[in-house]
């Protein structure tokens, strides 16, 4: 086996053992050589004490799905070693801490054992230290196997310590301590190794619930209310993070508000309230906490208040896996609340749309007069990827959407806060105190009529129903259109994805092309589905749509919105919790071509 800047390499160490962040030093020093990376952090819903496993994949070929199979393992957690041996590939390698020592029962794998509780009791005193310092020794074996530049590697260690000597020093000495160990006992490097590239040259490493909180910024947000729950916490943090250090003035006034409400419910409602007092109001949550906003998300999209909501999802049903990643909320987020209800959804694939769909999401918001939410998911959000740098174009303005003002409300005849003077289902509305006397009307959840007023006159109620659905058919036209991806001529078939599939897709077009076989790609971007997206159905014989849930529900929205044939859809399904793989993907393609699974054997 051999695979320069080609290769996956997973720790498997205990959650709460200070491992992360060594795990994170090792996946920086790789991207800083220039080969691109992706991170997938495996963690348990605990505190401390149980398994965790942290996986890097160097691909200098770009590709930033995760991939199937382990070559190299660094199994330091005994608890799982009998998954962690099953997880390398035949002619993989094995690295565990020998201090203990034990026989392997695979004759196809190469093990490389080092004492490294023994090197580590004799260099520190302290229990702490060595546990911790424990986890740079293994970083430095594995940069000395991997032919890892040690100047990148300290360059990496003194900006996650911020360049404090008292903590880089110790850090060094034991790299030194692995490095030198691995270069004494091992064959260096291993066929698996680094070299200087560019393919990440110009790029960042950055999470989805970063980049979603510095967008919400950009984006002109100024409250936040929310109540904490993974993995959607981190945006929130990041938003507050951000606001403190572009939103403060000299005198240190905060221009924004951050209120941690006592429940999911308090929160939403803080935010729409919010939104509708005029500001740039937004929610994070993931799909517990949709389940329990649906009744204010109904009243935002009845008396169609704007406000955001990002929702990062992870796997259910109920409090399901909360460090696991699904993509299981998307009826729950189309159609939230009782009702006739249909919401405005975004579909970030990356941080790099987590940032630039922020924007989007709230100008949408105030246009519409609606919540948006953006669907990101626990990989988007809590892994770090390997994005262009962010853009941001200072010419742009906030749409804010049909406010009146107080000269528009001194020239209006007859305001009426619901009714629809244009055609395209959007009202014109005010803010509190724009006037003494007019544009006033009473915000309520009832049955209303298009001055704002209460009535159980089921015709009325039926016509503001009527009005709001050409607000969601304007809508269609103002969401992101879906991204369309050519496999070539003569392609039948096509693939629709969404959110954090599409690297897994694109690598598989790739394989699948391979094996003779050419597919068209269409990744959905936003709800209500543009023109494209029937249109693509219509132009193929088959559509496999990939999705991370059981039930397929992203292929039950194409049936009921877009109107496309339930025979042509083809559920593509994984819903373990780990991100979908391009192997996944094209196995599942195969099935459903015997003739050319059998020529690709």
């Amino acid at each position: 086996m051999s695979g320069v800047n080609d290769f996956v390499v997973r720790f498997a160490t205990v959650n709460g053992s200070g491992s992360a962040s060594a795990n994170s030093i090792f996946a920086k020093t790789v991207f800083r050589m220039g080969v691109p990376v992706s991170a997938k952090n495996i963690f348990p819903s605990n505190i401390q004490g149980l398994p965790t496993w942290y996986e890097v994949r160097a691909s200098e070929a770009g590709w930033v799905g995760r991939r199937e199979g382990v070559d190299l393992m660094v199994a330091m957690n005994a608890q799982t070693y009998e998954e962690d041996l099953a997880a390398v590939v035949p002619g993989g390698w094995l690295f565990y801490d020998s201090s203990m020592p034990r026989i392997w029962p695979r004759q196809d794998i190469t093990v490389l054992g080092m004492p490294i509780a023994e090197i580590c009791a004799k260099k520190w005193r302290d229990p702490r230290q060595r546990q911790l310092l424990k986890n740079m020794v293994y970083v430095g074996a594995v940069s000395t196997l991997l032919q890892i530049d040690l100047d990148v590697l300290e360059g990496v260690i003194s900006d996650q310590f911020g360049g404090r000597a008292k903590l880089i020093g110790p850090n060094m000495e034991a790299v030194a301590l692995g490095r030198d160990y691995a270069a004494e006992h091992f064959d260096c490097p291993l066929p698996i190794h680094t070299r200087r590239a560019s393919g990440a040259e110009g790029k960042i490493l950055v999470t989805g619930n970063e980049a979603a909180g510095l967008g919400a910024v950009y984006a002109g947000a100024t409250v936040c209310a929310w109540y904490p729950i993974t993995p959607s916490t981190s945006l929130v943090e990041a938003f507050e993070s951000f606001c403190n250090k572009l939103r403060v003035t000299a005198d240190g006034e905060k221009l924004f508000g951050v209120v941690q409400a006592e429940d999911e419910l308090a929160a939403i409602g803080v935010a729409l309230g919010a939104g509708w007092n005029g500001a740039r109001a937004f929610t994070a949550t993931s799909g517990p906490g949709v389940s329990l906003m649906s009744e204010f998300l109904g009243l935002g999209y009845f008396a169609e208040i704007p406000m955001v909501l990002y929702n990062v999802a992870r796997g259910g049903p109920s409090t399901g896996m909360p460090t696991r990643t699904q993509q299981s909320d998307i009826l729950a987020c189309a159609y939230a609340s009782h009702g006739d209800t249909k919401h405005v959804l975004l579909f970030p694939a990356d941080p790099g749309e987590c940032f630039s769909m922020s924007a989007d999401a709230f100008d949408l918001a105030e246009r519409l007069q609606t919540p948006v939410i953006v669907v990101s998911d626990l990989d988007i959000g809590m892994n770090s990827w390997m994005v262009d740098p962010f853009e941001w174009d200072d010419a742009r303005t906030f749409d804010r959407g049909k406010v009146l003002d107080a000269e528009a409300l001194d020239r209006a005849e007859n305001f009426g806060r619901y009714r629809d003077v244009d055609g395209d289902g959007i009202p014109f509305r005010t803010l509190p105190g724009t006037h003494p006397d007019k544009g006033a009307f009473f915000t309520r959840g009832t049955s209303h009529d298009e001055a704002a007023r209460y009535t159980e006159d089921g015709t009325v109620h039926a016509r503001v129903l009527d009005r709001i659905a050409r607000k969601f058919e304007t809508a269609a036209t103002l969401v992101p259109k879906a991204e369309i991806v050519s496999g070539g001529a003569g392609a039948k078939d096509g693939l629709i994805c969404f959110g954090s599939s599409r690297p897994a897709v694109l690598e598989a077009m790739d394989k699948l092309a391979s094996d003779g076989i050419r597919v068209d790609m269409l990744r959905i971007r936003g709800f209500p589905f543009g023109d494209e997206v029937a249109a693509f159905c219509a132009a193929h014989e088959r559509v496999f749509v990939v999705e991370q849930n059981r039930d397929a529900q992203m292929r039950s929205l194409l049936i009921l919105e877009a109107g496309v044939a339930a025979e042509k859809l083809i559920p593509v399904l994984g819903y373990d919790g780990m991100p979908l793989t391009a192997e996944f993907v094209r196995k599942h393609l195969l099935k459903a071509r015997p003739t050319a699974a059998v020529a690709a054997e």
